[in-house]
């Protein structure tokens, strides 16, 4: 009896490591975290500021084929954004206030911000994964080896 055998390799269609851009997303989001909750500086432009780095961070992980980052970068912000917001809250409430504030932004308050930043992420990223998905692949997506050992 003759078995035919066959391997399939499939491309690996990601690009590179995202560590850099996330860290780096999550420290400015700290920061205007941090600026909206104290109320420093025009809240409008810290609110668009915020917004524009997240559809850059989202457009470069759809540019680079890494969608799946966008469901731990609201934790990964959420990490470094926590200690700021309850400093934030204690500046612009008071000592006391500002504790109950801040617990309440690194509980439930983050739940909305962390779905927010998901939202936009994952919006972001799909579109731009999509329009990119245009582009023509360096080559094949998959390579089938026959039982006479031909490719096809």
């Amino acid at each position: 009896m003759r078995v035919s055998t066959f391997v399939v390799k499939v491309k690996d269609r990601t690009r590179g490591n995202v560590t850099t851009p996330m860290v780096l997303w999550s420290i400015a989001m700290a920061v205007v975290l941090f600026l909206h909750e104290a109320r420093w500086g025009d809240s409008s432009k810290v609110v668009w500021t915020g917004v524009l780095v997240t559809v850059a961070l989202g457009a470069y992980l759809g540019w680079r084929r890494r969608v799946a980052a966008v469901f731990v970068a609201p934790f990964v912000s959420w990490l470094f954004a926590g200690f700021p917001l309850f400093v934030a809250a204690m500046i612009r409430d008071g000592f006391f206030r500002g504790l109950v504030a801040g617990f309440f932004w690194d509980t439930l308050g983050w739940s909305i911000i962390g779905g927010l930043e998901f939202a936009g992420l994952f919006a972001v990223s799909m579109v731009v994964r999509v329009l990119h998905r245009s582009a023509p692949l360096d080559g094949p997506e998959a390579v089938v080896f026959g039982p006479d050992e031909s490719r096809r």
